[in-house]
């Protein structure tokens, strides 16, 4: 693969697109990773160089290559036992430069403002119960042969149900606190400018579990609009 018929600003234009693109820069990163191995890299490699959780890493990887700017390979393990694991590869040098409007962008900064106009309190509870609805609508599309599932089993199907999303989720114990941490938001930069848009998140995680357990409550312990660098949501049976 041939990669050097880009000049530096070239490139640096070509990896600005791709975040932009796909809206998380630490995805910046990760492709830079990617295109400076020749011979790829893993989830758990990536994990391991910038500090995340291998279900993150995976989720930033599939992304990239979702959108053609990695491919994907099997990767037999050394040895020759074991499973196959994935290598993700660049694609190409040159990457076209070309962004659609992203027209989901549009419709959530309208959301944000038309809350915005009906008070605070409102808009968010209206906006928690559209995600509640959204939540179980979700959950209710799940596999469930597997019968009855415990709160804590039920928290990790939610984390990967809200990744498929984009929100690369992963749940996690604090202490006493049971957590779904979302080290991304689909919603971008309206969250940060409508902070309401994040009851919709616990919404969701909220109304996931109601069908998938049972009542469980849900609350906001740190998010990006609030200057954090994830949201956090706590959750309790």
């Amino acid at each position: 693969m041939e990669r050097s018929s880009l000049s530096p600003a070239e490139f640096a234009s070509t990896v600005t697109a791709i975040t932009s693109a796909f809206g998380d820069p630490t995805r910046r990163g990760i492709y830079l990773f990617a295109h400076e191995s020749p011979n790829g890299v893993t989830a758990a490699e990536t994990a391991r160089r910038f500090d995340l959780h291998p279900n993150v890493a995976r989720h930033h990887l599939d992304k990239l290559a979702s959108g053609r700017y990695l491919e994907v390979a099997a990767s037999k393990p050394s040895g020759g036992a074991g499973r196959p694991s994935k290598r993700y590869r660049a694609t190409e040098a040159r990457v076209a430069l070309e962004v659609a409007v992203r027209h989901d962008d549009i419709l959530v900064t309208l959301l944000g403002r038309a809350l915005a106009m009906i008070g605070p309190g409102a808009a968010a509870e209206m906006a928690e119960e559209v995600g509640a609805e959204y939540g179980r609508s979700m959950a209710a599309g799940l596999d469930l042969s597997a019968g009855p599932r415990s709160f804590r089993t039920a928290l990790h199907v939610v984390a990967d149900a809200l990744s498929a999303h984009g929100f690369a989720a992963h749940a996690e114990k604090r202490g006493d606190e049971l957590r779904i941490v979302a080290e991304n938001c689909p919603f971008g930069d309206a969250a940060v400018e409508h902070p309401v848009i994040c009851a919709v998140d616990r919404g969701m995680v909220r109304g996931m579990l109601a069908q998938l357990y049972g009542p469980a409550g849900a609350d906001t312990s740190a998010s990006r609009p609030a200057g954090d660098d994830r949201c956090v949501t706590t959750v309790q049976p």
